[in-house]
């Protein structure tokens, strides 16, 4: 679904911004409001913080490496940068509802070109090495394109570049403006997926068939494109529903143009537990889990089934798409032993996935 925000509220002083100007123009029926930092009232639910859109400076710096690289964890050196904050979409899953709640406004941040000068900074600190950069972790990177524009500003951008790839995840049928660009290999387009029963719970966001059909348009496009089964959620016939969904993506895509996958296994804190209770949502996949508690203090499926999953999925992936990097999201190094039969370090992991952008 393509979102449209209710109202806009542009902070005073960035009117006149790329983003702003360009919001402004494909949503011209949305009422605009101003606001001087400070002032912009808060949502009277988290729900609602999702309806308007808010545009306004980003303070601080814009790169970080991703919050997932926790000690004792296998890393695979993944880098963030955060164009924006908070989803159209609410998943019932969503760690997002537990960590804004204290600041759930949807926002998209104005000054764009600040963010990819101290990329490009840093890119050229350090010419001779690889980078991956995402854009999706406090926010979907794809649901607000069609309001912003923004991926106009980033293929060109890492486009010019020889030592990075960027990568655009997504829940989201939204790639209209990727079709006429030229990524030169240096794009991933990455689609989260759940078999349906699961996705049922991803509200407001594509179908899976639909996510499907986007990433065979990128494909004709130029585009390589990555999966990621996460969270994968236990459930009554999860072993078949899984299944299909790999039957679906490899009947819709070029196994030889998929640059990575990754699995990773539900995870919550107990605070995104009392969250969706205290929201309410439809949440019997997220909530219908036994989960016990790690030592990174984030809850997931006891290890024996987790591992029991993940080697289901390795081997149906390696079966069908051999060449193309597969890797666990925040696992412990005796979790990627018994599944993957390997502990790769966090550098040769981070190579290796760069590497299969550019195959």
């Amino acid at each position: 679904m393509t979102f449209r925000p209710a109202e806009i509220w542009v902070e005073r002083g960035v009117e006149e911004s790329r983003v702003a100007r360009e919001t402004r123009s494909r949503c011209s029926g949305a009422p605009v409001r101003s606001f001087a930092d400070g002032e912009l009232p808060p949502p009277a639910s988290f729900a609602e913080a999702k309806t308007a859109l808010v545009l306004r400076r980003h303070r601080g710096g814009f790169l970080q490496h991703c919050p997932a690289g926790t000690a004792g964890m296998v890393c695979c050196n993944y880098l963030v940068v955060n164009f924006a904050s908070n989803c159209p979409y609410d998943c019932s899953y969503c760690f997002l509802q537990d960590y804004l709640a204290d600041n759930p406004r949807l926002t998209a941040f104005t000054n764009v070109e600040d963010g990819l000068d101290e990329i490009a900074g840093v890119l050229d600190m350090h010419p001779h090495k690889q980078f991956r950069i995402g854009t999706g972790e406090l926010a979907d990177s794809l649901a607000l394109d069609p309001v912003t524009g923004l991926s106009r500003l980033l293929v060109p951008f890492f486009a010019a570049r020889d030592n990075a790839v960027l990568e655009l995840k997504t829940k989201s049928a939204c790639v209209a403006d990727l079709l006429d660009l030229e990524p030169r290999g240096r794009v991933v387009v990455s689609w989260s997926l759940n078999p349906d029963s699961v996705a049922a719970e991803e509200y407001g966001t594509a179908s899976i068939a639909e996510r499907l059909s986007a990433a065979s348009r990128v494909l004709a496009a130029g585009y390589k494109v990555a999966f990621h089964l996460d969270p994968i959620v236990e459930h009554e016939g999860w072993q078949e529903a899984y299944d299909r969904l790999l039957d679906d993506v490899f009947e819709a895509v070029d196994v030889a143009a998929i640059a990575w996958f990754s699995l990773g296994a539900l995870r919550m804190t107990p605070g995104l537990q009392r969250a969706v209770r205290a929201r309410a949502l439809p949440a019997r996949h997220a909530l219908g889990a036994e989960l016990v508690p790690g030592a990174d203090g984030k809850m997931r499926v006891w290890r024996g089934l987790r591992v029991r999953m993940y080697r289901h999925l390795v081997e149906r992936i390696r079966a069908a798409a051999p060449r193309a990097p597969l890797y666990l999201c925040m696992e412990t190094p005796g979790v990627w032993q018994k599944a993957m039969r390997e502990v790769p370090t966090d550098r040769e992991l981070g190579i290796r996935i760069a590497a299969g952008a550019r195959w």
